[in-house]
């Protein structure tokens, strides 16, 4: 991604955590390719969103971006601090060279020249004009990790899947999300970001996931929480009745005389407990809807009821 990432979600640069999440939502919902089928501009717009966040929505990485230390693709921006990180790794010829007092007395100024130096060596000159050998002072770093964003349903993040990315390369790579996973946390696959240098190690492609929301489910931790549509008669009379869960259909019993937001518990019934045996549970909230049409045999049924049963159920609360 080479565009600002603030312009991509069309917001400023002093906008909050949760303005910047707000934009990415709205184009997520807008965008989203299973949305828009066959819309390659939506989808491209989406991905860019996608990336966007996964840069901003962390607040250190947003702050090493604002700094200039990492462009918008999440890459380190100085060459000189990229090697410098290497500087304490074992066998680096920086490391022997600073130690020995080397650096100083070969003249060298700054991480730039010490670099110079080692490409020198591995033409087959000698480290400031010592007698070592190319093999000694070969320089060895592993590669840059590939930041990239995805985002799935609602029931592949509790249950797991595995969905397909597309590298930048075009090769395609299956994600293998674990079940319960949150949104906003990051699948590593290892060996998939950029080669190494010198023979090191390939860096890793982390794939940060965001959870499409559910119209009927809420998730807190390893809970699900639905509200639960009840009639007038089966609040006051009680009875079973079908509530949605994550499994499928259940039967529940709505006792006598429940009130809105009244809530009735199903153990169990929640997401997978990561890296733990068993799973949440699952919290209905009651909620009393009344009839689209309230008719006259109902109204004179409960003006006959309010003589002889009237009661106030705000007599608690404060004047």
């Amino acid at each position: 991604m080479s565009k600002d990432p603030y312009s991509v979600l069309g917001v400023a640069r002093t906008a909050s955590q949760d303005e910047i999440k707000k934009a990415y939502r709205r184009i997520a919902k807008e965008c989203h390719p299973d949305l828009k089928p066959g819309d390659e501009v939506a989808e491209a717009r989406f991905k860019a969103a996608a990336a966007a966040y996964d840069l901003l929505k962390d607040p250190e990485t947003r702050a090493r971006f604002d700094r200039g230390e990492i462009d918008a693709s999440g890459q380190e921006t100085a060459q000189q601090q990229y090697y410098r990180q290497y500087s304490e790794a074992a066998g680096n010829p920086y490391r022997r060279a600073q130690a020995a007092g080397a650096g100083q007395d070969a003249g060298f100024e700054d991480m730039s020249d010490i670099f110079a130096e080692f490409m020198r060596r591995q033409a087959g000159g000698g480290f400031g004009g010592g007698q070592g050998t190319r093999r000694e002072y070969e320089f060895h770093a592993p590669g840059h990790d590939r930041r990239y964003a995805m985002e799935i349903s609602f029931l592949d993040a509790v249950f797991g899947a595995v969905k397909p990315i597309t590298l930048p390369s075009g090769d395609k790579l299956e994600v293998r999300i674990p079940a319960g996973i949150a949104d906003g946390q990051t699948v590593r696959l290892r060996g998939k970001g950029d080669p190494g240098h010198g023979g090191g190690a390939p860096g890793d492609a982390l794939v940060t996931i965001s959870v499409a929301a559910h119209p009927v489910f809420r998730r807190e931790g390893d809970d699900i929480h639905i509200r639960l549509p009840v009639s007038l008669d089966e609040a006051v009379l009680g009875g079973k009745v079908a509530a949605p869960t994550i499994d499928g259909r259940v039967s529940v019993t709505i006792p006598e005389g429940t009130s809105s937001g009244r809530t009735l518990r199903l153990n169990g019934k929640g997401v997978q407990r990561r890296g733990k045996d068993g799973r949440g549970d699952q919290f209905i909230e009651i909620a009393i809807v009344m009839p689209d049409k309230v008719d006259d045999g109902l109204r004179r049924f409960m003006e006959d009821w309010r003589q002889e049963n009237g009661y106030d159920p705000r007599k608690d609360m404060p004047a």
